[in-house]
């Protein structure tokens, strides 16, 4: 006789709801509160739907619905919901203690993309190569389930399931298996703030969304009328994904949108929880922010008022560097590019810290205090997949800087006093893009998405035959790495040099000082010159194109491209890096 299982559902509004299971005839489900449940044997695989108030077919999904928990959806987005328990004789990483995220190297990366096969088993193939590298952690985009076949992930509707093109729940867990067997941490990319526009069947079981709007559509209930139970749904999520699938860390998409008016944010109560299954776990387990508010409250300790997550992205850092080097000013990039905003940056880490944005046309941000937020909280980067992929045409920095910009790039973050992170393929200079893409079945879907992409640019001058039509699936191709690069002699130099950055940072005590007050800078702009001093370590760049003289004295540790060398400094003959220990005069 098949075991019985249990179904439940929270559907606070409802005067009626049945389970339809393994397309048998519909059981109705007992009141309980809010929330609906029923137990019954299964006759087939336990394949199920929920039927509220009799049904809506004239909605998108017809009259049964997929859970709002759903393990596993195996027919996509739209289709019945499926059992799923990670089989504990799956996992071989008894021996992984975990990591802290402070100071560790993230390597972000899109499974579709990742690999030739785009897929969880396929990425596990390439995993031995950022051991080489020499890498932490490995922070995934998001990997829930949404509809169609290939997106970055944010459009995700079902976030109790996993992508089954990746291969599905099973093949999560495998992939983070290996990782943990090979030394590497997992960062799961996780979305929050909103829902994708198709399959999004949580307003048919209950308020799970408010007449506000953000940036991507409705805002998620947290702090109106029955949003408790909205925001468990929120918060059983993510401490699944850290309990049930070993995953040590989670990025939490633009936490800014997250509006929570309640006087335990919503961030706070997450971190609480986290906090504690650490504890429980024995391990440590982290939480990242996005977020775009320069507000290290996010980042300060509880007991000082803040939330006490563990990091946050720090895009102020990314434009400092990527403004100076490239010479790009446009649109939010108009305050950076100085050597000055360069050295407030490494130093401060926000640039924006109650000052005026020119872009917002107002005050932004708030310092931080050294005293309070240790360095590491901040995690940076010269690439990710915002910076490249919503560029116009998704070219990364080697379409447009020399390998000796790239070499500059990468030393001043990964030599700097915060927590860095690489974007796939950045690591020997990829030449391929990583442009945005999308699958919509839904014919309309997929037109609005083009022509709101091309608007978008036609505003900043690009033509529309520039910008690449999302739903091309030679769009989605184009962004796969090319892995035969990495031995070709231009590549293997950048792959080398990242090697030997990431070695030097492991193996130096100035670089792990974790404060922003163990950082001190010098330049002169008209030179060309810009020096970061960690302790009795200096990295020294050239940005001048031509013939320089720093004078600083330093014995080279690892350089980018020969120098000439005296008892007062070095003459470089174009974009360079010098890390060294500094000659006392």
């Amino acid at each position: 006789m098949a075991q019985q299982q249990t179904y439940e559902v929270w559907a606070p509004d409802a005067t009626s709801v049945s389970v339809v299971i393994d397309d048998g005839a519909p059981v109705a489900m007992q009141a309980d509160g809010p929330w609906w449940r029923t137990s019954t044997a299964p006759t087939g695989p336990g394949r199920y739907g929920f039927v509220i108030d009799g049904g809506q077919s004239s909605g998108a999904g017809g009259d049964v619905l997929p859970d709002p928990r759903s393990p596993r959806l195996p027919d996509g987005v739209h289709g019945l919901s499926a059992p799923f328990t990670v089989d504990e004789d799956l996992w071989t990483d008894g021996g992984w203690q975990g990591r802290a995220i402070a100071g560790a190297v993230i390597y972000e990366l899109h499974i579709g993309t990742f690999s030739p096969g785009g897929t969880f088993d396929s990425a596990v193939e390439r995993l031995d190569h950022l051991v080489d590298l020499g890498v932490g952690f490995v922070e995934v985009m998001p990997v829930n389930g949404f509809n169609g076949t290939h997106n970055w992930g944010y459009d995700g509707v079902a976030w109790f399931a996993v992508h089954e093109i990746y291969g599905g729940p099973a093949g999560f867990a495998r992939f983070v298996d290996a990782c943990h067997t090979r030394g590497l941490g997992v960062v799961l990319d996780v979305v929050y703030n909103h829902l994708g526009p198709s399959g999004n069947y949580l307003p048919r079981f209950g308020p799970y969304l408010t007449d506000g709007a953000n940036t991507w559509g409705q805002s998620l209930n947290l702090d109106q009328a029955q949003s408790d139970p909205v925001r468990e749904y929120i918060l059983d999520n993510a401490l699944r994904w850290l309990r049930e699938f070993h995953v040590d860390a989670l990025r939490l998409d633009a936490v800014h949108a997250l509006v929570d008016h309640t006087a335990i944010h919503l961030l706070e109560e997450l971190a609480v929880r986290t906090d504690a299954l650490a504890a429980e776990l024995g391990r440590p387990l982290s939480l990242i922010a996005e977020s775009d508010l320069n507000d290290p409250r996010l980042i300060t300790d509880r007991d000082l008022g803040g939330y006490g997550l563990a990091a946050q992205w720090d895009d102020d850092v990314h434009h400092a560097i990527h403004t100076t080097v490239s010479g790009e000013r446009q649109g939010y990039y108009g305050d950076f590019g100085s050597y000055e905003c360069l050295a407030t940056v490494l130093t401060g880490g926000f640039f924006h810290a109650a000052t005026y944005s020119s872009f917002r046309r107002r005050r932004h941000g708030r310092p931080i205090d050294p005293a309070v937020v240790p360095s590491t909280s901040l995690v940076v980067y010269t690439c990710n997949h915002d910076q490249i992929g919503n560029r116009a045409i998704g070219d990364r920095p080697t379409a447009y800087l020399t390998p000796g910009q790239l070499a500059i790039k990468a030393a001043l973050v990964l030599t700097s006093a915060f927590t860095p992170m690489l974007f796939m393929g950045e690591e020997w200079g990829a030449s391929t893009p990583f442009q945005f893409f999308t699958s919509h079945p839904e014919p309309e879907l997929g037109e609005a998405t083009a022509t709101g992409r091309i608007k978008e640019f036609a505003d900043h001058g690009w033509d529309a035959e520039e910008i690449p039509d999302p739903q091309d699936p030679a769009t989605f191709t184009r962004s796969k790495l090319d892995w035969s690069e990495p031995d070709e002699p231009a590549h293997r130099r950048i792959l080398e040099f990242y090697r030997s950055l990431i070695a030097l940072r492991a193996g130096s005590p100035d670089i792990a000082a974790n404060s922003l007050t163990s950082v001190e800078v010098e330049f002169d702009a008209d030179a060309g010159w810009f020096a970061m001093h960690r302790g009795g370590l200096s990295t020294v760049v050239v940005l001048s194109p031509a013939d320089t003289v720093v004078p600083i004295a330093l014995e080279p540790v690892l350089l980018w491209d020969p120098v000439t060398t005296t008892d007062t400094g070095f003459t470089s003959t174009g974009h360079n890096v010098v890390i060294g220990r500094r000659i006392d005069a």
